[in-house]
């Protein structure tokens, strides 16, 4: 860590800002967006347009996307080369953690000592074993964000999978559940912005894809889509995924900009395009020395 760096960690430490995120006005917005492109670029494991095909078909006005109406008679994924895709080992450790939840908000999560372990290797294969996630790391090092790697993991550990109270005083969230797999909240869907979650729901028959108001402007994967769909009877007027990329580079952007613009916009560039990230902190609880929880994070769309 160079020495301005250091230097500037330690006189805000010494000023009371014992959580990352009090200190993330340091890094400026050519500085994310420079890592995003970074990041974009690293994403190895992302589909191609041969492993993915997609059908959007109809495309809605923002107006009309609380109406509830099916206006696609067929999915949204017509072809996903599992073979080629969920093999790869970020993949396989994704899904592993998808049948862990209950997606009813107060409903206690039981976290079993497997599940803790399915929770650690997917950090390790999405942050330590790809070039994508060591990129990560590199950058929140040197602005003074994490001194060592085992302190990197641990605080994503916490950050995504800490479990806090969204309903009934139940420890029944936590931001990877409300985020990657879905939650189920006053008879509507939260959260959600996952596109291998919805793809495998919709393969099983339990979500059905309704239209989209939002198709970002990426010609390639990944993509950006804000879709209209019913889970297994719950509507969800907006859910906007990132399709086509994978999981760690979800997690990796997320985390950039939930560290860096907590409960802010966080504006990227991707393939020299822009796309805006919007965060939520989880401030009814904390961890550690009063960090606080990862609430939501989304792509923004128009």
């Amino acid at each position: 860590m160079g020495i301005i760096v250091l230097l500037s960690v330690i006189t805000l430490l010494s000023q009371g800002y014992s959580n990352p995120v009090e200190f993330s006005s340091r890094v400026s917005d050519s500085e994310i967006q420079s890592v995003s492109e970074a990041l974009y670029v690293l994403d190895s494991n992302k589909a191609s347009g041969s492993e993915i095909i997609i059908d959007p078909q109809t495309l809605i006005p923002n107006s009309e996307t609380s109406a509830k109406n099916d206006l696609s008679p067929l999915p949204l994924f017509k072809h996903v080369n599992e073979a080629s895709l969920f093999t790869k080992p970020t993949y396989t450790a994704f899904i592993a953690l998808l049948d862990n939840y209950d997606r009813k908000t107060g409903v206690s999560e039981d976290v079993s000592s497997v599940e803790i372990l399915e929770q650690e290797n997917f950090l390790k294969e999405t942050m330590k074993n790809t070039e994508l996630g060591r990129k990560l790391y590199a950058f929140l090092y040197t602005k003074g964000f994490y001194s060592t790697w085992e302190e990197f993991l641990e605080d994503l550990k916490m950050m995504w999978f800490g479990l806090y109270s969204r309903s009934s005083g139940n420890m029944d969230s936590s931001g990877f559940e409300h985020i990657f797999s879905g939650e189920i909240k006053k008879g509507k869907v939260s959260g959600f912005h996952n596109w291998i979650r919805f793809y495998l729901l919709e393969k099983q028959g339990l979500l059905n894809y309704y239209s989209h108001s939002f198709d970002g402007p990426w010609l390639s994967y990944p993509d950006v889509l804000g879709m209209q769909f019913m889970w297994d009877g719950y509507y969800k007027p907006v859910g906007s995924s990132i399709i086509g990329c994978s999981p760690e580079f979800d997690l990796a952007i997320y985390t950039l900009c939930y560290i860096t613009r907590p409960g802010k916009l966080c504006h990227l560039s991707l393939g020299g395009k822009k796309m805006d990230i919007q965060t939520y902190t989880w401030d009814k609880t904390t961890y550690g020395d009063g960090k606080k929880y990862i609430a939501s994070a989304y792509p923004v769309v128009p």
